[in-house]
């Protein structure tokens, strides 16, 4: 298998990692307080010769990163998503066609120090209550995406730190969250 082919290849991977920075930079824009946001990824090269009329949606520097890069990543976001309870339950409820390279996924959550974590309630009313009301909460915001068979890269934002370059980033930063985007794709 060859690096254009491979999902696992370096190249691969830095494609993942700017579509992920990307989609990211596209819902920070939108602001705080937003829904969970779903992407299906697929290679740029591949969606113009099966789309050609796509070639006039994406401008000419998009168009030459996709000429020279066989693993540059376009992100199609999805609308109408099916009701769900939770990400879990929404995730479970996905599934792509062998046309998707790869998904992502942003969703904001609240983030407790370790020490915090273990004095909150059980009860769910209750724990709710203690994880808004807590001084040492965080708001973050998180930009998951796997390719299919291959990797996997994150973002994290705070709300405390809301700027581009305070954007934590790397392979393995949600690695639950990337299973269950995996599991979408077999």
């Amino acid at each position: 298998m060859t690096s254009h082919d491979d999902p696992g290849s370096p190249t691969a991977l830095a494609a993942l990692a700017d579509a992920v920075r990307e989609i990211e930079h596209h819902v920070a824009q939108a602001g705080w307080d937003a829904p969970v946001r779903v992407f299906a990824l697929v290679r740029t090269q591949a969606a113009l010769e099966a789309e050609p009329g796509l070639a006039d949606q994406l401008d000419d520097a998009v168009l030459a990163a996709a000429r020279e890069n066989a693993w540059h990543l376009t992100s199609v976001e999805q609308e109408g998503l099916p009701p769900a309870d939770d990400l879990e339950h929404l995730l479970a409820g996905l599934s792509w066609p062998a046309g998707v390279d790869g998904v992502a996924v942003t969703a904001e959550r609240v983030v407790l120090p370790p020490a915090a974590e273990e004095a909150m309630p059980a009860a769910a009313d209750e724990a709710l209550a203690y994880l808004l009301a807590h001084p040492d909460r965080q708001d973050v915001r998180l930009a998951v995406g796997v390719l299919r068979g291959g990797g996997t890269w994150g973002a994290v934002r705070t709300r405390a730190h809301d700027a581009d370059d305070q954007v934590g980033q790397g392979p393995d930063l949600v690695p639950g969250l990337a299973d269950a985007l995996r599991a979408t794709l077999d």
